[in-house]
This record gives structure tokens, sequence and C-alpha cells, in this order.
């Protein structure tokens, strides 16, 4: 009986202007988990393509977001980086996965509706079973931890009901190969081959709202560009958007109660607190009391020293096609080694001929 390593496991989708809020959501913890874990972070490229893409504006797209991984600080000499769609093990578990998943669950998620909205008939299929590829690209590698914002904790809740399923419809085969490990459910330990995955879920911008409405989140597609920073903004374009971010009239309160019924200054006040490694208590205990006009220039400016660096770097590295493409083959041939023996396992248990 073996058990199964801690391994973190995330990606991010490339569909052109990256973020803040992916920065800060996303790879921000990324970079930070390299130092605990062993980590895969993937460039989902075809979860990209549920919606209608343009070929070359995709191809800049995933070096973008490769780019910005690297530009950040992560490293693909310790960790893996790579594209999803160079590792064909995604898509042939996923389909295992879809004869699992049952329509009810699918039915369920929020994002599916919420993106589909009024026009459901004319959404595509992969839109639809977009968590099913999401739970094969975390099980593809039996990763036990994936950082998360609070908008997918469905889909990953949804990869725990995936897997444990499978355990319980395989059980009596993992126990005749011998690939179950230990686990917990519940209150019971038992075995299984897939992990239940825990989320990553927290600090102090986990969600990180629009700059024009505190209530939506900051988002590639919202038609203003004021409503987000994107990762290249010069300083300039950065002040601009920060002086014209929509606030209320009343001055920052000096305790976190006071943000309630404040959206607007609480997305401000947490990302202040996530650009300087702090929490908004720290924040409100320096400005409280201070009205906005003092504050957002002391954002941008923050904003500006934290992000600047990273621009500069993503631009180079995006002048060197070469040099990006070699690190995602690079990736993509580790990631294989790993994904290609989680789907002949797969295949064994499941009774398929010619696995191995």
């Amino acid at each position: 009986m073996t058990t199964i390593p801690e391994r973190v496991f995330s990606g991010v989708q490339p569909t052109g202007n990256l973020h803040l809020g992916n920065y800060l959501g996303a790879i921000k913890k990324f970079v930070a988990l390299q130092e605990s874990h062993d980590c895969i972070y993937c460039v989902v490229d075809l979860h990209a393509i549920t919606v209608w893409q343009d070929p070359a504006e995709l191809q800049q797209n995933i070096r973008e977001v490769t780019a910005a991984f690297i530009a950040s600080g992560i490293d693909p000499t310790k960790h893996i980086v790579f594209n999803q769609s160079q590792v064909s093990e995604h898509a042939e578990l996923a389909w295992v996965f879809n004869c699992v998943a049952r329509m009810g669950w699918l039915s369920r998620m929020t994002q599916f509706k919420e993106k589909a909205g009024k026009d459901r008939e004319k959404a595509s299929v992969g839109l639809f079973s977009y968590p099913t590829l999401m739970a094969s690209d975390i099980l593809t590698y039996r990763a036990t931890h994936v950082p998360v914002g609070e908008d997918q904790k469905q889909h990953l809740e949804l990869t725990r009901d995936i897997a444990q399923k499978f355990n319980n419809d395989y059980s009596d085969r993992i126990a005749q190969l011998d690939l179950g490990v230990p686990m917990q459910v519940g209150d019971e330990h038992v075995n299984g081959y897939f992990p239940l995955t825990e989320p990553i879920i927290g600090g102090p911008a986990a969600r990180v709202m629009s700059l024009r409405d505190g209530t939506k989140k900051m988002s590639k597609s919202d038609p203003s560009d004021l409503s987000r920073i994107v990762m290249t903004d010069d300083a300039d374009t950065i002040a601009k958007k920060f002086k014209k971010a929509k606030t209320d009239p009343d001055a920052l309160p000096s305790e976190i109660e006071g943000l309630k019924d404040r959206p607007e200054a609480d997305n401000l006040v947490g990302l202040y607190a996530a650009l300087s490694d702090t929490d908004k208590a720290s924040v409100l205990g320096e400005f409280g009391g201070a009205q906005f006009g003092t504050f957002k220039p002391a954002l941008a400016d923050l904003a500006v020293d934290r992000i600047g660096p990273i621009a500069n770097e993503m631009r180079r590295l995006m002048d060197d096609h070469t040099h990006i493409d070699a690190i995602l083959a690079d990736g993509s041939e580790q990631a294989r080694a790993i994904a290609r023996k989680t789907l002949a396992d797969t295949k064994e248990i499941v009774g398929f001929i010619g696995a191995r």
C-alpha cells in the first residue's frame, strides 16, 4: 500500500487581458506554494475553447499566461509549467469522468448558468461539461490541494464527488489491483485511487472585484477597461484607473466592521492588503480616517511598485516565443510522465484491455 504525496495543481485560462484579479487570486498564491509543495501549474487552453477563440490570439494568450507565471516567480526548473492541450490524457480521463458524473450534478453548476444565460440551447457541450474536464485536470495528477477562487469552489466540490463515486464504483477492482491508498471520507477510513482534493482558499483578496462596481468580480469580459488593472498596464494607466475607481463619500473606517455594506471600499482595502502582504486590519490601522483622495494614490503607487517589474519581465519574455515554447514543451513532457501512469491505472481499473 502506498500513499499519495501532497501535490498542488492549478491553472489559468488563456483568454487575454490577464488582470490584477488573476494575479492576486491565483498566480501570487502559486508562487508562494512553491516553497512548501510539489506544484504543477497549467495554462488550461482546452477550457478556453468552450467559447470560440481566434486561433492566433489564443496562441498569443497561451504564451502571455506562461510569461506571467514565470515573471511572477514560478520556477519551471523546479516545478511543472505546461499547457493542457499538449497532454492528451486530460481529455481521455475527462471522458471517463463524463461517464461517472451525473447530469444533475452538472446542471447545478452556477457558472454554467451564468455564462450560458438565457441562450442555454446555444451553449457548447464543452461549456456544460467544463467541470468534468477540470476534475480530470486535477485528478490526472492525483493532486491533493488546489488553490482556487470562491467562484471555482463549487467545481472543486464536484471534483471530490467524482473522485468519491469512482472510488466507490470500482472499490473491489481497486483493491484487486492493489492500487488503493488510505483516505478519510467523513468519519470512515477507506481506500481509493483518486484523492479527495482539498481547496486552498483565502487571503485578503481571495475575490477581486471590479473597480467600477464592488459587487461584481473583476473580469476580462467587462466592457469597461476602467473596471480592471491589466497586468501590462503602465504606471500612468494604473494611476488613472484607481483615480476613477468607484468609491463612497465616507472616510475609511478604522475597524474591519466598518467596511460592511461598503463593497468598493472593502475591495480597495483588500487590494492594498494583498499587494503589501498584510491584512485588512493593518491597512485600516494605517489609513483609517483617511479620505479616498489620500488612499487611492497610495494604492496606485503600491500597485505600480509590485506589478511594474512583473509587466516588464512579461514583455521581455513575450518577445522570445522560442523560450516560452521550450518551457511549455519541457513541462508537457514532465506532465505526461505522470499523466500516462494515472490514465493507464484508470483504464485497467475500468476494465479496458491493453491499458498498459
